[in-house]
């Protein structure tokens, strides 16, 4: 698990393409001290697992359904990353609950520079909408961030100068991509409604016809 706080950026600095997917190394001085085989990394908002590492560096692999759902494919030598550790057992809990499961990859519509602050708005894919509240927690590349405005198919959020400058956020241009996650609190509430909407739905049914089994 995470929190959407991010460590650092790293970079890409190689890329190999294999039959089963994608490897890629990542250089990230800070971040990749400490690590171990097998522990989980978010890489801009993607869980991943470290296969290798060494001195300023480490080595995820991407299955081709990480491939197809995320855009990190489309990612060259040299383009930066969001890098977050998985959060351990006794640390602190500054962002939300970010599982670093991919839900869809949204898109940058506007950027504009309000003060010291910035104002992103992003296009989200059809069906994602209902999970994005006013003040809700969102992520996006990985960073825990509290929406501050919802209008139909389209999230904004406020980016202080701190997140501006320690994430990829400084290098977004309008058009691009940016990995989605709702929160996952929302898609249980969601489920746990279903369920009783059904239940009632069959309750329903038997009032007016006793006889009905389901």
């Amino acid at each position: 698990m995470f929190t959407g706080i991010v460590e650092a950026t790293g970079d890409i600095v190689e890329r190999t393409a294999t039959d089963e997917g994608l490897r890629l190394r990542i250089g990230a001085d800070d971040v990749a001290t400490g690590l171990a085989h097998g522990q989980s990394i978010s890489v801009s908002g993607t869980c991943l697992t470290v296969e290798a590492f060494g001195d300023g560096w480490f080595e995820v692999f991407l299955a081709s359904e990480t491939v197809d759902r995320t855009y990190l494919g489309d990612l060259k030598e040299g383009d930066a990353v969001n890098l977050e550790r998985a959060m351990p057992a006794d640390g602190r809990f500054d962002g939300h609950v970010v599982q670093g499961h991919v839900d869809a990859v949204a898109t940058v519509a506007d950027i504009e520079s309000v003060g010291d602050d910035w104002y992103f708005a992003f296009d989200l894919p059809e069906g994602f909408e209902r999970y994005v509240v006013e003040k809700g927690s969102i992520t996006l590349d990985g960073i825990s961030l509290t929406v501050a405005d919802r209008t139909d198919g389209q999230v904004t959020v406020a980016i202080i100068p701190t997140t501006y400058e320690l994430t990829t956020l400084a290098s977004k241009a309008v058009g691009d991509p940016v990995h989605l996650e709702v929160d996952v609190l929302a898609k249980y509430v969601e489920r746990l409604l279903e369920g009783h909407l059904e239940r009632l739905g069959e309750d329903a049914q038997t009032v007016a016809d006793p006889t009905h089994t389901s």
